[in-house]
């Protein structure tokens, strides 16, 4: 769902050249999703190789992937674990608008309508395992290291950012911040665009970057303090927030209390989950703290195995996209910057 703070934070407009040489920890399912949900045929359907398998995920990745290398950028790929139980709701809720989306898609097939068949085929996105799987041979085809997280993966690559190991999470979503991941990437996935949501049109973006210790002095709040103000309003664990309380009538309440408890004392709370096991929830996320980071070469052999003979990749595409990382990485060589690797 993703944590609706926008408004209330000091974001800085950054090239994406400034992270060159940084090793970033990606909320993988975050991104996966989007390349499901944005590549698609004209008339909403996903890319699909002559066996019938999806591609979009695939297409998306390897060429995103391949231009961040390019760039310099050091990509972590953090896969999500075993959800909090407390989650279920907003699995569910999702599942519903699943459901219904696709039956307003099979609507929009009978009346031929393009614009609709799009707009809610894209809502009808799913991430199974055999797509996860696949992901992850692929980033293993380019030498990127892949870190299973034990629950969220936001919280995971939040906690790697937090030990140093990388400089910042990737993710569209702010929900790491209240895992006090100390940098946040956004747009970090979309080439200069990004499709506005509900509708057919594309607006222009450039990466964006927030920096938590930053913002919570900017907003005179602690990080518990920010973790009370995204339960008020709303995260994956209590959809919605409490009712009548907007961003900025959440910051003008937790400031207006020392303590947690009495943030909530004051408030309506009208949700099954009890606030204080959404609290712990998201404070205490269990993350695997035994993980291993290795940037490995290029597996060509494997890649094009992978995804020409296996997916129907234009080999003339992957070949260039290797013959430009080996360039990228002599570049740099010889600049004396080191290598990609």
């Amino acid at each position: 769902m993703g944590l609706a703070i926008k408004d209330l934070l000091v974001i800085k407009e950054i090239e994406v050249k400034d992270l060159q040489g940084k090793k970033v920890a990606v909320d993988s399912f975050n991104m996966l999703y989007q390349f499901l949900t944005t590549i698609r045929s004209r008339d909403g359907t996903l890319l699909k190789d002559s066996k019938g398998n999806v591609t979009s995920h695939l297409v998306g990745l390897f060429s995103r992937t391949a231009k961040l290398m390019e760039y310099g950028i050091k990509p972590i790929f953090v896969f999500d674990g075993v959800p909090p139980k407390i989650k279920q709701a907003e699995r569910e809720r999702r599942k519903e608008i699943k459901i219904e989306a696709q039956k307003k898609y099979e609507i929009a097939v009978e009346k031929e309508d393009l614009e609709e068949m799009k707009k809610y085929a894209s809502m009808t996105t799913r991430l199974n395992k055999d797509m996860i799987d696949e992901a992850k041979e692929l980033i293993g085809c380019l030498g990127l290291p892949v870190v299973q997280a034990k629950s969220e993966g936001e919280a995971q690559a939040a906690y790697i950012v937090k030990q140093g190991d990388a400089y910042a999470v990737v993710s569209q979503d702010f929900d790491s911040l209240m895992n006090g991941a100390p940098n946040l990437v956004r747009n970090l996935s979309i080439v200069g665009k990004r499709k506005v949501a509900s509708k057919l049109k594309y607006e222009t973006v450039s990466p964006e970057l927030i920096n938590l210790s930053e913002n919570l002095n900017y907003l005179g709040i602690d990080q518990d303090h920010l973790i009370a103000l995204g339960i008020l309003v709303g995260t994956d664990y209590n959809i919605g927030g409490i009712k009548g309380i907007g961003p900025k009538g959440a910051l003008k309440l937790v400031k207006q209390h020392k303590g947690i408890k009495d943030i909530f004392n004051g408030v309506e709370w009208k949700s099954e989950t009890p606030w204080q096991e959404i609290f712990d929830t998201i404070k205490d996320m269990p993350v695997e703290k035994d993980y291993k980071i290795h940037f490995n070469q290029i597996d060509e052999e494997k890649l094009k195995k992978f995804l020409v003979d296996k997916h129907d990749f234009s080999e003339e595409r992957i070949n260039s996209s290797i013959k430009n990382l080996i360039r990228k990485k002599e570049e740099k060589s010889q600049k004396g910057l080191g290598s990609f690797f």
